[in-house]
C-alpha cells in the first residue's frame, strides 16, 4: 500500500468514546486498525479518547508516556478543570493516545447548544440520557484537537485531518470546523442513531424502509437531539463515511445525504500464528468450556462435544439471539443417539453480578452433579425483566444430564475476570468453538463473524449485516464451502424460515466429517484474510483524500 504524498495528511486526529475503552465494536475497529495507520503515517496518527480511569481502576489498555507531545501539556490552554493524560494505546502499532477528564465542560454545554443551534441547526431542547455526556466529550476532544495542532505549527489547520466516529462526537467535529476551520473533517456513523431505535423499538425496518422519515420518526421516538446532531455532523464533513452498503443505504434515506463506504478490516494480530499454537489455544478453550458446562448440568461431557455460541451486543431482536434460541430448540429435539452431544452458549454482557458461588464450587469439585437452575453462569440483577433468560425457560431449556444439548447463557463480559473460564478471555475461547451463529436482524458491519473466521471457525450471519452482504459481494450466493461463512437471507417477513433454515445449517455442521471440518476452518481463515485491514485501508485512503480536497476547495473559496 502507498500513499500519495498530496493527498496525504500531515496530522492524523480520530475521535472516538472507545479509544483506550473497550465498551462495543468500533474499540474493536479503531485498535486493530491502529497498526495500518501507523505503518502509514508514523506517529502522525493521535488518537483522542474520554478519561473514565481512576488511579484505583485504571485503564489495562493505556500507558503514559512523558516524552510523548512534550511541552504541549504545558501549553495547552484548555478550560480550568480539563485535564489530559498522554501516551500509547496498548495495541499494535501503540499509536499516541490523549485521554481526556471532561467533567469539568458540563457547565458550559447550554452555551454550546445554543451556539451550535445558531450556526447547524443541532436541536438540543429535547436531549436527555447520554447526551451530554456525550457533547462534553467530544467538545473537550474538539479543543484538544485545536491546541495540538497549534502546538504543531498547524495554527491554519490546513494539512491536518479530523475523523470523528459516530454521533457520540458530532459536537467535536461541529467545533473544529467552527474553529480549525482550514481542517479537513470526517465523520463516520456505525450505525444509525434513528434506525437502531427503530429496530430497538421492534418496528420493522426494511418492509418501510422507503417511506420512512428520520426527522419523523426521531420526534416519534424521542430522538430529536441524538438524530439532530448526527445529521448535522453528517452534512457538515468533508467526508462523511459509514461502514457497509446496508448502513450506506440506511443513511440516504435516514440522514438524507449519501456517505463513502469504508469497510471495517480486521487485523489478525490476536490470532495464534503457527498450526501448533492454534491447536494449542483450541485444547486450552475447549477444556475450559467443557469443564464449565459439565460443572454446571451434572453431564459428563466427552472432548469431542459440539461447541456453537453467539456474542456481541445483548440486544435481543436486533443481533438475532431470539433466533439463536429457536434455531438451537429446532435443533435439539431432531437431533439423534449418533449425533454429537452439543453445549450452545449465548455470551453476550447483560445486567450480572459475579459468577454464582455454586457453580464455582462445582466446577473445583471432583464429581460433577450439577446445580440448580443450570442453564446460566452469573446472577442477574433483573432475572425477571431479561429477555434471555425468559425466553431460556420458556423454550424448556432444562440441561438435564442426560440431554443431548445444552443451553447455557454466559451473561458477562468475557475480559478474564469472569471467574469460570480460568482467566480466558473471549479471543481466548472462540478458537474452541465449533462453529458461531449471529442472525442479526440489524448490523451495519458484523465484527462477531469476522472474528470467527480470523480465528478459523465457521460461522453463520444473514443478509441484514454488512459483513454478510460482503462475503456475498465477494464470494456470491451459497458459498458455505468456499468462505466459512453460511449467509441466511433475512427479511421481516421469514422468521420462521430462518431459524428452520440456520437449524438445518447448525445440522450440517454438527453431522460432517472431520475432513469437511478441516476444509471449512481453512476456508474460513482465508476469508479473514481477504478482510485484512491491509486491503480495506485504501478506502480510507480515499475518504482522507477527498476529505483534504474538500477542505482546500472550500478554503480556497472563503479568499
Amino acid at each position: 500500500m502507498t500513499v500519495n504524498n498530496t493527498e496525504s495528511p500531515s496530522l492524523l486526529f480520530e475521535t472516538s468514546w472507545e479509544v483506550c475503552n473497550k465498551v462495543g465494536g468500533i474499540y474493536a475497529v479503531l485498535s486493530t486498525k491502529a497498526r495500518t495507520l501507523q505503518s502509514l503515517y508514523k506517529d502522525k496518527v493521535i488518537f483522542v479518547g474520554p478519561d473514565v480511569w481512576s488511579d484505583a481502576s485504571p485503564s489495562p489498555y493505556f500507558t503514559e508516556v512523558a516524552s510523548v507531545l512534550k511541552g504541549w501539556k504545558k501549553s495547552a490552554g484548555l478550560p480550568e478543570g480539563v485535564t489530559v493524560r498522554v501516551g500509547r494505546w496498548n495495541v499494535p502499532g501503540r499509536p499516541i493516545a490523549v485521554l481526556v477528564k471532561f467533567d469539568a465542560m458540563y457547565d458550559s454545554l447550554p452555551q454550546l447548544y445554543g451556539e451550535m443551534w445558531e450556526k447547524y441547526g443541532v436541536d438540543s431542547l429535547h436531549a436527555y440520557g447520554d447526551y451530554p455526556e456525550a457533547c462534553a466529550f467530544s467538545h473537550a476532544a474538539a479543543l484538544v484537537i485545536e491546541s495540538i495542532a497549534r502546538f504543531l505549527g498547524h495554527d491554519d489547520g490546513k494539512g491536518v485531518i479530523a475523523h470523528f466516529d459516530e454521533w457520540t462526537t458530532g459536537m467535536g467535529l461541529l467545533h473544529v470546523k467552527s474553529y480549525l476551520p482550514g481542517a479537513a473533517t470526517v465523520f463516520t456513523t456505525h450505525a444509525t442513531s434513528i434506525g437502531r431505535s427503530i429496530c430497538g423499538n421492534g418496528k420493522d425496518l426494511y418492509a418501510y424502509f422507503s417511506g420512512y422519515n428520520g426527522d419523523q420518526m426521531a420526534r416519534e421516538l424521542n430522538m430529536e437531539a441524538k438524530h439532530s446532531l448526527e445529521k448535522a455532523a453528517a452534512h457538515q464533513a468533508d467526508c462523511f463515511t459509514t461502514v457497509s452498503d446496508v448502513t450506506a443505504r440506511e443513511c440516504e434515506q435516514l440522514l438524507e445525504i449519501r456517505p463513502l463506504v469504508t469497510p471495517n478490516g480486521f487485523e489478525k494480530d490476536f490470532v495464534p500464528k503457527t498450526a501448533k499454537k492454534m491447536a494449542e489455544a483450541r485444547n486450552a478453550a475447549r477444556r475450559a468450556m467443557i469443564k464449565m458446562a459439565s460443572a454446571l448440568t451434572g453431564a459428563e461431557l466427552p472432548d469431542n462435544t459440539f461447541l456453537v455460541a453467539t456474542s456481541g451486543r445483548c440486544e435481543y431482536r436486533n443481533k438475532g439471539i431470539d433466533v439463536f434460541l429457536d434455531a438451537c430448540n429446532i435443533v435439539r429435539h431432531e437431533l439423534t443417539e449418533t449425533d454429537l452431544p452439543v453445549v450452545c452458549m449465548i455470551m453476550v454482557p447483560a445486567w450480572s453480578r459475579n459468577a454464582r458461588p455454586e457453580l464455582v464450587a462445582a466446577i473445583n469439585a471432583a464429581e460433577k452433579h450439577g446445580i440448580a437452575d443450570p442453564v446460566i453462569t452469573h446472577e442477574l440483577n433483573n432475572p425477571d425483566s431479561d429477555p434471555v433468560i425468559n425466553s431460556i425457560h420458556r423454550l424448556g431449556f432444562s440441561n438435564q444430564p442426560a440431554d443431548k444439548l445444552h443451553m447455557i447463557y454466559v451473561p458477562c463480559y468475557l475480559d478474564g475476570s469472569d471467574g469460570l473460564f480460568g482467566g480466558l478471555t473471549y479471543y481466548d475461547l472462540l478458537p474452541g468453538l465449533d462453529a458461531t451463529v449471529f442472525p442479526s436482524y440489524y448490523e451495519p458491519w458484523g465484527y462477531t463473524p469476522m472474528e470467527s473466521v480470523a480465528f478459523g471457525v465457521p460461522t453463520v450471519t444473514t443478509s441484514l449485516s454488512g459483513f454478510g452482504m460482503w462475503v456475498e459481494n465477494e464470494f456470491g450466493h451459497d458459498s458455505f464451502a468456499a468462505s466459512g461463512v453460511h449467509v441466511s437471507e433475512r427479511n421481516d417477513a421469514n422468521y420462521s424460515q430462518l431459524c428452520r433454515l440456520i437449524a438445518s445449517q447448525l445440522e450440517e455442521i454438527i453431522r460432517a466429517d472431520e475432513k469437511t471440518i478441516a476444509a471449512l476452518r481453512s476456508a474460513a481463515s482465508a476469508t479473514a484474510d481477504r478482510a485484512d485491514w491491509a486491503h480495506f485501508m485504501e478506502y480510507y485512503l480515499v475518504a482522507y483524500a477527498d476529505a483534504l480536497k474538500a477542505a482546500s476547495l472550500r478554503n480556497i473559496n472563503k479568499k
